[in-house]
């Protein structure tokens, strides 16, 4: 398995943990200590669940869940006018601010590579038109915190 699926399983089970612990109350060394044991590489009730890069797992849990307050006011302005980080579904919360994170965060991941993952892992969980709706607010943000890498990779 390459160095990139290991980093597709990882943000798909960074996604599972923070919806986890939005849902059960958990912090975050509950939410490592489980997944790692129990989710990650294994199937469950007929789900497969990816590996995963374990350290890359951890810094995105942690970052994202220590970084919250600086990660959440990005998404608020990148969404529509009304409809308030709070007011968003669970799982697509867990997936803007995991995304966010790498935007603001992970400057070794390029800024398109995120976006593309994470509306990947959209695709997971939706068929409707969220998967639209995590491509449009990341990529507003990563307009705002890295429009240069953006222009580059474009001329690149």
């Amino acid at each position: 398995m390459t160095k990139l699926e290991q980093r597709a399983g990882a943000r798909l089970a960074v996604v599972q943990a923070l919806y986890d612990m939005d849902i059960s109350g958990k912090g975050v060394l509950d939410a490592l200590a489980e997944f790692e044991a129990h989710w990650i590489g294994r199937e469950i009730d007929g789900v497969a669940h990816p590996p995963a890069e374990v350290a890359f797992f951890r810094d995105l849990l942690r970052g994202t869940v220590e970084e919250q307050r600086q990660i959440d006011p990005q998404i608020d302005q990148a969404l529509t006018q009304g409809w308030p980080l709070r007011r968003i579904e669970t799982v697509l919360r867990a997936i803007l601010r995991a995304g966010t994170y790498e935007l603001m965060f992970r400057k070794d991941v390029p800024p398109r590579a995120a976006i593309s993952q994470y509306v990947d892992v959209a695709h997971s969980f939706y068929t409707g038109d969220e998967p639209g709706l995590v491509n449009a607010v990341l990529d507003r943000i990563a307009r705002k915190l890295r429009g240069d890498e953006l222009t580059a990779q474009k001329r690149g």
